[in-house]
């Protein structure tokens, strides 16, 4: 007598989660907008005009392109499964190489030689790291204390001899380098100027910001934004991409499908540093048309915070990027008084974010939110300015606050920051 096996239920499966904690593209505009709305009411109550005008949203592009091209930097070589903290350091080659070239033939050149100068220090690291297993961030580390050094050698020697100390070098600074070229649409800009100098509420703010993308643009601006939609395209659209990423997230797994995790360890890294370099470029080429010792101001680290925000994806980079370049160009700008309306414009988000966070049932964090956004208000209410240190503090701060408040939904490479030696996949 034969026995009939039951065959088992199958299990029910929860729901999927992963694609709803991704933000669509609608909740981004929904964000934005939001966001819009926010700083335009800041703007009416402090009567900061200045906060949304077209120029303060113009030097926030200036400001955030080489924070950009630096986390771009990082979020290739991370999502390669290598930790890439010497940012800083090939940002201070690209400064140092790009301006050394510049002086002396044309500004593109001087692009093109701040992007070599960063892809050595790419290469370097990729050597240490990749070949030779050295920790991740000791190398970075390391770069980043050998291109302080060594540029400030090499500016010694070049930069304050013979034809280049009589064209206005010294130990510290390169002769100045000449413009690269601006576009601004006729017609458009003007009609936007002459909305925003109504100061009507949110129309107004608009029509500023608009300007501000629309007017006086360096042309490597333009390639800038250029990079990001074309880093997405190539590390999420194609098969090179994928194979790049999957050395991030298990390189044994790649290694056993015949993936050589090494050469796109190396590729990786190395672009990472050309990137860098750009970014470095671009602070000695547009921002102040000179190299000056210590350009870079710490911003090749800021960019990595800006990729942390960004979870890793051009996407979320360019909006914190945007944050932290509005930030620095606000206290460069405008000083005290608009930092003091950025308090309010603080208040106002840290209580959208404790309501979002009691929503969720999260009432820790809430509550922090909370508390955080009341000892904003008191000493909004209680002042009229800020200290002077404070202001030159802000883009450091707004750093930390975001990076506190938005950690919970950050989702590293599996494998980045790992030593992975040739081999093991087999």
């Amino acid at each position: 007598m034969s026995t009939a096996t039951p065959t088992p239920a199958p299990k029910k499966q929860g729901p999927v989660k992963a694609a709803a904690s991704r933000l669509t593209f609608p909740m981004v505009l929904l964000i934005i907008a939001g966001g819009l709305v926010a700083l335009s009411a800041v703007r009416a109550i402090t009567g900061a005009q200045d906060i949304t005008a077209a120029g303060q949203i113009g030097a926030a592009l200036s400001m955030a392109v080489p924070i950009g091209l630096a986390g771009l930097g990082g979020l290739w070589a991370e999502r390669a499964g290598v930790v890439n903290i010497g940012l800083e350091g090939m940002m201070i080659l690209g400064t140092f190489f790009g301006a050394w070239a510049g002086w002396q033939t044309s500004p593109w050149i001087g692009v093109l030689a701040g992007v070599v100068g960063g892809m050595l220090g790419g290469l370097l690291h990729a050597i240490a790291t990749v070949t030779f297993g050295v920790d991740h961030i000791i190398s970075g580390i390391a770069i980043n204390i050998l291109a302080l050094g060594f540029t400030t050698y090499l500016a010694k020697l070049w930069f304050n001899t013979g034809k280049a100390q009589a064209a206005g070098g010294s130990p510290k600074q390169s002769p100045p380098a000449e413009s690269i070229d601006t576009v601004t649409i006729p017609g458009l800009s003007d009609w936007l100027h002459s909305i925003e100098t109504h100061h009507w509420f949110f129309i107004s703010d608009l029509a500023g910001i608009l300007g501000g993308l629309v007017t006086k643009v360096s042309l490597l601006t333009i390639v800038a934004v250029l990079l990001f939609a074309l880093t997405f395209w190539v590390l999420w659209k194609t098969s090179f991409g994928l194979r790049l990423r999957s050395c991030g997230e298990n390189p044994i797994a790649a290694e056993s499908l015949g993936v050589n995790v090494y050469k796109y360890k190396y590729i990786a890294v190395i672009v990472s540093g050309g990137m860098a370099g750009l970014g470095g470029a671009f602070l000695s080429l547009v921002t102040s048309h000179i190299y000056n010792e210590g350009q870079t101001g710490g911003r090749g680290y800021i960019g990595l915070a800006a990729m942390i925000f960004g979870n890793w994806r051009p996407g979320g980079l360019a909006m914190g990027a945007g944050l932290f370049g509005f930030a620095d160009a606000l206290q460069l700008r405008n000083g005290g008084s608009s930092v003091h309306a950025l308090l309010l414009l603080l208040v106002v988000l840290l209580v959208g974010l404790a309501l979002w966070k009691a929503y969720k049932k999260a009432y820790i964090a809430a509550a922090i939110s909370a508390v955080i956004a009341a000892g904003m208000l008191v000493w909004y209410l209680g002042t009229d300015t800020v200290p002077t240190e404070f202001v030159s503090a802000t883009p450091y701060v707004v750093t930390l606050l975001v990076l506190s408040l938005s950690a919970q939904r950050l989702r590293m490479p599996k494998a980045d920051g790992m030593r992975y030696r040739k081999g093991q996949g087999k």
